[in-house]
């Protein structure tokens, strides 16, 4: 029976010195942040991380001890190659995890969660961030670490079941005993015997939130991910329902009477190009303090309406189409993009203007059913969808699809005869996505370079429609799905990651105006029906940033967090830790934060 016993122990300890292995290897893959971490914080990320590990390790010996029992009563030869097929299976997900996790780190600043299975329903584009040698290297890093993690398994785990003692004569008590044995699993795998059970917020120690993230297990955290899924109602409670709701109410649209706020229109109902930048943010705005990057849009800062106060919702493009278009938060857990039954329920700026006679279409240069996309835009109320489909083979060169100067120019033929008028046509970018690979090299960072790519894209666009009779009944909005984190090093939990601006222009713009007010994407459909003497109200989380009545504020929002920002203060609340990690606890805009996400969480479990 020791001999069972010693199997079981080594099988455990095998799974969590892999998993302790991860983590100083993830901190060396993530060198540019790592560097800065002294020797103990690298031995305190295994030291935090510890208990997730065994838990994690936990859930993966729970096979091979239930294997163990039946050995009392199977004859080894059979039990042997069941261990070894479930070694291989459980290996290669390990190892893909991993390998995944470690380089979407890079671009995400968090671990591995459901979201790139979300993104997996249309691999090819899934794909199209990565390189091509990024993906030959990485296929190359996949196969020599599952041969070496294998090779362990085969020499200091499987070996054991291969040499498995006979069959006992005493198979009862032996099969009582090595029960009860298996059934101390549960505890780490609970995370102990109090009160609370195993969660992310466990391996957090530090006020460096890389530190926290390098000692989360990146299994588990894709483990509890998919449990955050659903039963939408019950996550987030922070107050009772009626405070949360008070205090909702507080932060709504206000009436307003019709001559204090400010008409930027000549025009009641001009044609609407609506421009969805990929990845676009302030600091690529000289006129806002950033660097001159987009500077045919920077110029047009000066001669339309420019909204300088404003916050991505979150940090994908899913979650930034519809917080644009439909006035509707992101959600730190989920997308409700990935629900269609449910986003089909949202408002939407497109359904407003097509109930008020205008002609809408969409204009992408990749595919439109990548994350549900066209389900979302066919129910919100798109009549026309231009596509990756609709680009000759020739045109799609870059991994995404047609780059933008191709969508660019496809839309510029499409406009010499415009659809019936009035039109919304909502433009999505995609040249400024990783892996920015784009046909023009003005900048060293591949980044910058990208974005000053589809700039200047838009300003041939900007100068061709100047000269165009469209001109003067056209309104040109830019904005984007959401910021670049950019550079590398800046936390999901630094303010000054989601800042981006919004821009108006056109011939229907009547004079060029600054606003300052505070506000994020989602106000961007109550101002605009606004201005176009829409009705607004069906925009629950939208206000108008040009009624002075209304309270001024953006909310964004991470994986497992919130930020609240005001012109008085900003303030973040990272839900793993259960704590603010910028900003002031005791501050309005924590309360105003936790009530608008609880009632939001409420929102969508209703739809």
């Amino acid at each position: 029976m020791s001999s069972r016993l010693f199997t079981l122990l080594k099988s455990y300890l095998f799974f969590i010195l892999l998993f302790v292995v991860q983590k100083p290897l993830f901190m060396l893959y993530h060198w540019d942040q790592a560097s800065k971490a002294s020797i103990g914080d690298w031995f305190a990320v295994i030291w935090h991380g510890l208990p997730m590990d065994l838990s994690t390790a936990g859930y993966f010996v729970v096979i091979p001890a239930l294997l163990l029992i039946a050995s009392i009563w199977v004859d080894r030869r059979y039990i042997a190659p069941a261990v070894n097929v479930y070694g291989i299976i459980i290996l290669l997900v390990i190892t893909l995890i991993f390998l995944v996790d470690i380089e979407l780190y890079s671009y995400w600043g968090f671990r591995i969660d459901t979201t790139p299975l979300f993104y997996l329903k249309s691999p090819k584009d899934a794909l199209a961030s990565v390189s091509t040698w990024m993906l030959i290297l990485g296929i190359v890093c996949f196969a020599l670490c599952f041969a070496g993690v294998y090779w362990l398994f085969r020499r200091y785990v499987l070996s054991l079941y291969q040499k498995m003692p006979k069959v006992p004569v005493r198979r009862v008590v032996y099969t009582i005993y090595m029960t009860l044995l298996a059934a101390l699993l549960f505890i780490p795998i609970r995370g102990g015997i109090s009160v609370s059970t195993m969660n992310v917020g466990t391996a957090y120690f530090s006020n460096v939130l890389f530190l926290n993230h390098s000692a989360v297990n990146p299994v588990f955290n894709l483990m509890a991910s998919f449990g955050a899924e659903n039963d939408f109602g019950q996550q987030y409670r922070f107050m009772d329902d009626k405070e949360a709701h008070r205090i909702f109410s507080e932060l709504r649209e206000k009436p307003v009477a019709a001559d204090s706020v400010p008409v930027v229109l000549n025009q009641q109902r001009p044609n609407v190009i609506f421009f969805i930048l990929e990845s676009f943010m302030s600091k690529d705005f000289e006129s806002l303090g950033g660097l001159p990057v987009a500077q045919n849009l920077n110029r047009l800062c000066g001669e339309g309406v420019v909204f300088t106060h404003i916050y991505a919702n979150s940090f994908r493009t899913d979650r930034g189409i519809i917080a644009n278009l439909s006035g509707y938060p992101a959600q730190p857990t989920t997308s409700i993009m990935k629900y269609p039954v449910k986003s089909q329920s949202l408002p939407s700026i497109q359904k407003s203007l097509k109930n008020a006679g205008y002609a809408c279409s969409y204009y992408y240069g990749g595919d439109a059913d990548f994350t549900n996309m066209r389900s979302y835009l066919m129910s919100s109320g798109i009549d026309k969808i231009i596509s990756d489909k609709d680009f000759s083979l020739k045109e799609r060169m870059s991994k995404w699809g047609a780059p933008d100067h191709i969508l660019i120019r496809r839309l510029l033929n499409d406009l010499q005869h415009p659809p019936r008028q009035p039109f919304f046509t909502v433009v999505q970018t995609l040249s400024s996505h990783e892996p920015f690979e784009v046909p023009m090299h003005r900048l060293k960072d591949p980044y910058l370079n990208s974005v000053a790519y589809t700039d200047s894209c838009l300003g041939v666009f900007i100068d061709a429609m100047k000269k165009s009779p469209l001109w003067k009944n056209t309104l040109l909005v830019f904005v984007p799905d959401h910021a670049m984190r950019y550079p590398a090093t800046i936390e999901n939990t630094d303010p000054n990651r989601y800042k981006i601006p919004i821009i108006w222009a056109g011939g229907a713009v009547r004079k060029p105006m600054k606003v300052d007010r505070y506000g994020s994407q989602i106000d961007q459909a109550a101002t605009l029906l606004y201005q176009l003497g829409i009705d607004h109200s069906a925009f629950t989380f939208s206000k108008n940033l040009l009624n002075p009545n209304n309270p001024q504020f953006g909310f964004f929002d991470f994986v497992d967090g919130f930020g609240f920002a005001s012109p008085q203060r900003e303030v973040v609340y990272d839900h793993a830790q259960k704590k603010v990690v910028y900003g002031d606890q005791a501050s309005v805009e924590f309360t105003k934060g936790k009530a608008f996400l609880q009632c939001l969480y409420d929102d969508l479990a209703r739809r």
